[in-house]
Formats: C-alpha cells, sequence, structure tokens
C-alpha cells in the first residue's frame, strides 16, 4: 500500500540531500521539503485535525504549497487545493461546500478573500504562510495562526488512513457549469502518477518547468511525478512573460517542459520559443484540451530533437488517460493515442459496448485510476460511471490501428438550422489558417437557424482580419458549417490553466444580446 503523502517520503529516503524544488532563485532538497511537511502535519495534529477533515490550501505554487499539501495528507487530512483567482463569493461557495475545517493560505490571497470566510460553520483555524503586518479582521469563530509556528515535527505515518480513502478533491475548472468536487483517493492518485512515470520514462535526472498551477489536476500530476521518480521542480509562475520562463529553463538546464494548448501557443507567437536552443530538454508535454495537427506540428519542429507527447486526460481520471508514443506523431496527427498502462479506454456506445473503427460514440474508461465519485452529489456520479466505465463527455472514434481521436464534447454541439455541428470540429478548421493562434466556437440563439455558429478568433498576422478569415473558412467548410458571425479579438477568456472559457464568451453573447432587445 502506498499513499501520497509517501511519494515524498520515498523520494527522501532515496536520496534526501537530491536538489528537489527551484523557486525564485533557490532550491530546496528533498530532506528540507519534507522537513517542511512534518512540520506542517504536527502543527495541524496539534489543532485537532483528524483523519478525513477537509483541509483548504489557497496558495499560489511555491515551496509553501508543496509543504502544505504533503503536510496535510501527512495529518491525514483531505486537500482541497483551490484555485488562486476565484472571486470571494465563488471561494465562500467552495469552502462551504467541503466542510473545510482548516484554511492554509498565502498572505496575499487571504486579504483579498476576508469576505469570503463569514457564515462557514465547519472552519475554525485559519493558517497564513507569512507574518501579516496587519491582521485581517476574520469572524469571531475563526482562528488565525502563522505557520511560522512550526514545532518541531517528528516522522509521521498518516494516521488511519487507506489506499482507498479519499485523498483530495479537486474541484473542476467550470468552463461548461457549476465545479463539482471530484474525489480521488490515494490510490487513484498514485497509480496514475506511476503509470505516466512509466510511459514517459522519468528518472532521477529529470527537472521539470512548472508554470501549470498545483490545483490544476495536470499541475499536480507534475509534482507527484517528479518526485515519485526521484526528479526535480523547477517553478516558475511568470508566465505572462515568457521568455522570463525560458531563461529559467535554460538557466536550471530543464529536462521536460509541461502545457496546455495555449501555453504553446504563447510560446510560438509571443516569445523566440522557436529559435532558442534548450540542450538538456527531452520532451515537452501536452493535455489540457484538444491541440491542433497545426499547432502539433509547430511545436514538434520548434523542440526538435526534443519529442513531443500528446496526451488526454480528465480530472476524474485523476488525470492521464491516453498518450501518442512520439514516434507515431507523424503517422497520427490529431490523436490522442492509446490508453497508459493499465488503464482501459474505448470509444462506446450508450451500452458500455466497444464500437467498431471509425464509428463515433463517447469516449469512455475504466481502470485504478478513475475517481471515487463527485462529492455529495450522487445525481453526477451516476450520470458519468455507468455500465462500469466513466464516460468522458467527449465524443470521438478509434481508427483501424486503435488510436482514437476526439471530435466534440456531447454538451459541445451546436444545433444550427436542423444540423448539429461540433464545436471542436470547427475550431480545428479555424486553426488550420495562417496566422490563427487561438480559437472557440460557440452556438448563439438565432432567430432562424436557432443557434447560429460564432468563431472567436486571435490572430498573429495584421493581414488576417475578420472578413478575410470568413472568407477562408467559406472555402474550408461546408454550407451548414460556416460561421454566420466571426470576431477576432486580442486575446480570449482563460482560466489560469489556460483553458479557453467557453461559458464566458457565451455569457458575454446572452447579454450583448439581452441589450439589443
Amino acid at each position: 500500500m502506498m499513499l501520497v503523502s509517501d511519494i515524498l517520503e520515498q523520494a527522501f529516503l532515496n536520496d534526501p540531500d537530491k536538489a528537489a524544488v527551484w523557486h525564485k532563485g533557490h532550491w530546496k532538497t528533498y530532506r528540507e521539503v519534507r522537513a517542511d511537511a512534518e512540520r506542517i502535519a504536527a502543527l495541524l495534529a496539534e489543532a485537532g485535525v483528524q483523519p478525513g477533515d477537509r483541509v483548504a490550501i489557497l496558495v499560489e505554487n511555491s515551496f509553501e504549497y508543496i509543504s502544505a499539501h504533503f503536510g496535510a495528507l501527512r495529518a491525514g487530512a483531505v486537500d482541497v487545493s483551490l484555485n488562486t483567482e476565484l472571486r470571494a463569493d465563488s471561494l465562500h461557495e467552495l469552502l462551504l461546500d467541503c466542510e473545510a475545517k482548516v484554511l492554509i493560505a498565502g498572505a496575499k490571497l487571504l486579504l483579498a478573500s476576508v469576505d469570503a470566510l463569514g457564515g462557514l460553520p465547519g472552519l475554525r483555524l485559519v493558517f497564513v504562510d507569512q507574518p501579516l503586518k496587519n491582521a485581517p479582521h476574520l469572524p469571531a469563530s475563526i482562528q488565525l495562526r502563522g505557520l511560522s509556528e512550526l514545532p518541531s515535527g517528528g516522522t509521521r505515518a498518516s494516521p488511519g488512513r487507506t489506499e482507498e480513502d479519499l485523498a483530495s478533491l479537486v474541484y473542476t475548472s467550470g468552463v461548461t457549469g457549476r465545479p463539482k468536487g471530484v474525489m480521488l483517493s490515494h490510490r487513484n492518485l498514485v497509480h496514475n502518477a506511476r503509470s505516466v512515470v512509466e510511459y514517459l520514462g522519468l528518472g532521477p535526472t529529470d527537472r521539470v518547468m512548472v508554470v501549470l498551477p498545483f490545483y490544476y489536476i495536470f499541475g499536480r500530476s507534475l509534482l507527484y511525478t517528479h518526485i515519485l521518480s526521484g526528479g526535480s521542480l523547477v517553478i516558475d509562475n511568470r508566465f505572462a512573460y515568457p521568455s522570463v520562463v525560458l531563461n529559467t529553463m535554460q538557466e536550471q538546464q530543464v529536462t521536460c517542459l509541461a502545457g496546455v494548448p495555449t501555453t504553446y501557443s504563447i510560446l510560438l507567437s509571443k516569445s523566440d520559443f522557436r529559435t532558442r536552443t534548450f540542450p538538456h530538454l527531452r520532451f515537452v508535454a501536452q493535455a489540457g484540451g484538444g491541440m491542433s495537427k497545426e499547432l502539433q506540428m509547430a511545436v514538434a519542429e520548434a523542440i526538435h530533437p526534443a519529442r513531443l507527447f500528446v496526451m488526454y486526460g480528465a480530472t476524474e481520471a485523476a488525470p492521464r488517460l491516453t498518450y501518442v508514443e512520439p514516434d507515431m506523431l507523424s503517422r497520427k496527427w490529431g490523436s490522442i493515442g492509446k490508453a497508459i498502462p493499465d488503464m482501459e479506454v474505448i470509444v462506446a456506445d450508450e451500452r458500455g459496448q466497444r464500437l467498431p473503427p471509425h464509428v463515433q460514440g463517447e469516449i469512455a474508461a475504466r481502470g485504478p485510476s478513475i475517481m471515487m465519485g463527485y462529492w455529495k452529489d450522487p445525481e453526477a456520479t451516476a450520470q458519468v460511471l455507468r455500465h462500469g466505465y466513466y464516460y468522458t463527455g467527449d465524443l470521438g472514434y478509434a481508427d483501424e490501428d486503435g488510436f482514437m481521436f476526439v471530435t466534440g464534447r456531447a454538451r459541445d454541439m451546436i444545433k444550427t438550422g436542423g444540423n448539429r455541428v461540433s464545436g471542436k470540429e470547427i475550431e480545428d478548421v479555424v486553426y488550420s489558417v495562417p496566422g490563427v493562434v487561438e480559437a472557440a466556437v460557440i452556438g448563439v440563439a438565432d432567430e432562424i437557424l436557432g443557434e447560429a455558429i460564432k468563431v472567436f478568433a486571435v490572430s498573429a498576422s495584421p493581414d488576417l482580419t475578420e472578413e478575410s478569415l470568413k472568407d477562408e473558412l467559406k472555402q474550408r467548410l461546408p454550407v451548414f458549417k460556416r460561421p454566420k458571425w466571426v470576431e477576432i479579438r486580442p486575446s480570449l477568456p482563460k482560466n489560469q490553466s489556460g483553458k479557453i472559457l467557453k461559458s464566458a464568451l457565451a455569457a458575454q453573447e446572452a447579454s450583448r444580446q439581452a441589450r439589443r432587445g
């Protein structure tokens, strides 16, 4: 049996003085990271945290986040890592939903979130990671303490926990609706990390550049896999200045980079990524949404001779489900690949039966990484866990070699003029137009068509206008799939993990139509 907290303990025992994590120009060893986590575990136990209690963490990527995360697990608690960009009302909703007993917060984030802490009957204690000159006024029922009060702490075993117990509540990003708490067990998370280590061939010499937040499951996977393999993490939260991150990659001899499609669109369009050399880079990895064939090809060319791993997954799968072997990429552009070790992934019909090649169905998976269910939501759980599979909500097909391709979302279908059109299918065509670096397609209410197609795009070329893009799409799409509207913007709304927020675009369009009357 292995718990998530044992990942750090094992790395410490194997090589305690190995450089483990770099942040803000400073390295910490496994000995130091583990000691900080042990002290936080002791502090939580002293504060009365019991096995299974939820400890919410509102801390940006840092040494402090890693220590708080592993410390909470070491104390037997359930980690609830929260989006550091949440508004106070949304933060309050999640703290109430998970019934957090303790909140560990970054100083600046706490000061900006005080309004979220009222009316939380279960929250009794807030720890802040740095001393505060002016302590915020918290509700009388909540005690404020500093992590500087850390006791000496000794080696602890996570009390009363097994690999089948809940380890982490991961709230979905809410791109398509209200966030749901995904319940992931120790077994889910450890098994998935082991599979990823295996197919990526990770080892002690690997150093990953971390630009994805740890509250996001893809970012968390980087934390687990690189500690499990005895490697190292390089944290740089300055991706708003991509060239600065590229400098860090070179200076710290990074061997791997992980990102979502937007990460690579930004690197290719707003930095000199194409012309830089990274002598230590072994591979880059992509997940977190569909990556167009054109973007895959551009990234693969830019990083050569390093290799590109295209991957696919879901929060509910802890998170990885499939990947494409880099040697197969040029033969299977656009594919999400085949199942990772020890997981089964199929294109299924509504009865849970595998569909023949090139027949569209819903991508479904089963295996030890699949979630326990949604927190306090048995109805939503039953909708996705059926016939022994987790139904991802993604539509797709498998080719004759078993490689899978995503064609759209089950809830991302636009009903226009009696036709059902996949937004992703149109987005892939938009990305094929030279100059387009980001794209999103939504359905907009229309009196005649029911829904009309609207394309939002970000252009890297001054020659690409809304009219010229519309003309290009006329040449590339059949009549019923052509957009009624095209809008070019300087940027598209995204969450902190880089996913384009179609829900925000849809809300903006609805508001615009309402104003028109």
